[in-house]
């Protein structure tokens, strides 16, 4: 059996990347509230649902790492890699990510949850 259940996978990459995305979001609304859109309404629209969904997935995530004894905990990090250290229920599994990929998969992340938006 390994250390680490595969089906615990995406619920520690949420718990890495949901963070990343919420920040960016948060912090670009803001820099979209302070422009001279004239219409801002319906951009707004769009970063408070994305928001609100990346906020939820992010809630899931945590109750599940809760529910399952997980932890994520920063590791190192330098210009080239970061590294997660993943506990399960006891065990330790550290995986190093480049960097350049958290960033990539962070812009997929955000285009997912802003495309996700319906018309009201």
């Amino acid at each position: 059996m390994p250390l680490l259940p595969e089906e615990s996978l995406p619920y520690f990459e949420n718990l890495i990347y949901l963070p990343m995305v919420l920040t960016i979001l948060e912090r670009d609304r803001l820099i979209m509230e302070k422009s001279p859109f004239k219409l801002k309404r319906p951009y707004m629209h769009l970063m408070d649902h994305a928001i609100k969904e990346a906020q939820q997935k992010l809630k899931e995530s945590k109750q599940y790492a809760r529910n399952h004894r997980m932890q994520l905990l920063k590791g190192t990090h330098d210009d080239t890699f970061t590294e997660y250290v993943f506990n399960y229920n006891g065990f330790e599994d550290r995986r190093r990510y480049l960097n350049v990929r958290l960033r990539n998969r962070v812009e997929e992340l955000i285009a997912i949850y802003l495309g996700e938006v319906k018309q009201a």
